[in-house]
């Protein structure tokens, strides 16, 4: 079993220094560090098998891995010191901004022998092909993703399932990441009709359609906005000062496999709802917005996405779909790293703005949030509901104690598994600011006690907030 020096040192002897020097030139058997716990006596800690975080071991047999396309490779999962899965692979980089830091998060799809894509299931997920390793970097936490998928999933609405582990590549330990499923169409994910590109008119055509408000990524037809992979409202965002547009990418079925009709069959949907949602006539329930989009799911939406002031809410990694002869509706929600706090500029760090209201303070952002929320809480019938699921939800799921016990857990589990100091140690950004830090803990424990707190200011003002709509 792994053997972990502790991390907190008395230099009250010769002995005690050569085993902090003896520590620090250490790694383990599987090319990761020694794992340790702060706060910790000096001496030994034995992690047993069963509080190890699994290893994932990628093995590229030399060839470096790009943003894309993805490469050949084989990965191994380690579980309680036991390999329970070894396949090969295909894997790449991804991200938009997160590419500028140094530990990087990968897109990975199963491969069977002859290295067709293979549905497995990993970890106990449905089984699926695609998945992704994300590394969390600027948020010193390790949590905010994992926390805000698991708040959704507890409220019944479909986000991606997640599970610590520590990722290991070519010999190289690269700490600790969340592997986690790819939002994509499929009936364990976001469980749509599979629209065929036969299907061009009738009842057919009406779905299932995802669309997402969000940066280009790889080619996407030509990079960029464009006609080929997106549509633009034709309706302005509120506030902004620089002439911007809400444009929506073609997500499902991607830009290469959408045909003329179902471009012009969604696109249309939208600007429907969205005329509806403008008009005169926005609150009657057979002319207005309601008739084209689930209530529900907006107000879910809307409450992950303000209990954590997102910064990046509503206007990047914003999924929405729709499924055959049924309404628009939003989600998953998607990529909160700079969430709770975890942002120092347009008031991400705030615990008291309204997430939705970005364009007031940042107009001249590129990407704005589009006029649909301001419209929506002009409902009274909305904002009743509105509040009658907020309240329930503070009883429950979004009850302060809960959401502790949660965090609580998450850190058990990672410094159980020595893994908080292997991944720090791999990673020196305690006490040092990364893009786009607004607090700057001098240790984990610090950066944890402010998540907890910004989330205990956060919950107090919305009850407040909510309560005054």
């Amino acid at each position: 079993m792994k053997r972990i020096k502790k991390h907190t040192f008395y230099y009250g002897s010769l002995l005690i220094l050569f085993s902090v020097l003896t520590f620090l030139g250490c790694s383990s058997d599987d090319g990761s560090p020694m794992q340790g716990t702060e706060g910790e006596e000096p001496g030994e800690t034995i992690v047993s098998p069963e509080d190890k975080l699994p290893l994932i071991t990628i093995r590229t047999n030399g060839a470096a891995i790009l943003d894309e396309p993805k490469i050949d490779a084989e990965m191994t999962i380690t579980t309680a010191d036991v390999d329970s899965y070894t396949g090969k692979i295909g894997i790449e980089i991804r991200g938009a901004s997160s590419q500028m830091f140094p530990k990087k998060s990968y897109g990975m799809e199963t491969r069977d022998a002859d290295n067709e894509d293979y549905d497995v299931s990993l970890f106990g997920f449905p089984e699926e092909e695609d998945w992704i390793f994300y590394g969390p970097y600027s948020d010193k936490t390790l949590v905010r993703n994992k926390l805000i998928y698991d708040l959704s999933r507890e409220i019944d609405v479909y986000a991606s399932r997640t599970v610590f582990a520590e990722l290991n590549i070519n010999d190289d330990y690269q700490g600790v990441y969340v592997f986690m499923e790819k939002l994509k169409r499929d009936g364990n994910r976001i469980d749509i009709n599979k629209l065929k590109d036969d299907e061009n008119s009738g009842e057919d055509l009406t779905g299932g359609y995802i669309l997402k408000i969000d940066k280009t990524a790889g080619s996407n037809l030509g990079g960029g906005l464009n006609d080929q992979n997106s549509f633009t409202s034709s309706h302005a965002p509120m506030n902004s000062s620089m002439g911007q547009t809400i444009d929506f990418l073609y997500e499902y079925p991607d830009a290469e496999d959408i045909t003329p009709e179902q471009k012009v069959y969604i696109s249309d949907y939208v600007n429907q709802f969205e005329n509806a949602l403008a008009s005169e006539d926005f609150a009657d329930p057979e002319l207005g917005y309601a008739a084209y989009m689930d209530v529900d799911s907006f107000i879910d939406f809307f409450l992950l996405n303000e209990i954590s002031n997102n910064v990046d809410g509503y206007r990047l990694s914003t999924y929405m779909y729709k499924d055959k002869n049924e309404k628009l509706k939003m989600g998953p929600i998607w990529d909160f790293n700079l969430a709770f706090g975890n942002a120092d500029y347009c008031s991400g760090g705030a615990t008291n703005v309204w997430a939705y209201k970005f364009n007031e303070r940042c107009s001249e952002d590129y990407w704005q949030v589009p006029f649909w929320w301001d419209r929506l809480l002009q409902d009274p019938v909305f904002v009743t509901a509105l509040k009658a699921r907020w309240n329930t939800l503070r009883g429950s799921t979004f009850s302060t104690g809960g959401i502790h016990d949660k965090i609580d857990g998450y850190v058990k589990t990672l410094k159980d598994a020595g893994a908080i100091a292997s991944n720090f140690e791999k990673w020196d950004v305690l006490g040092t600011y990364v893009w786009p830090n607004n607090y700057i803990g001098n240790n984990y424990d610090g950066e944890i006690s402010y998540l907890k707190n910004w989330i205990d200011d956060r919950l107090i003002w919305l009850d407040g907030a909510i309560d005054g709509l």
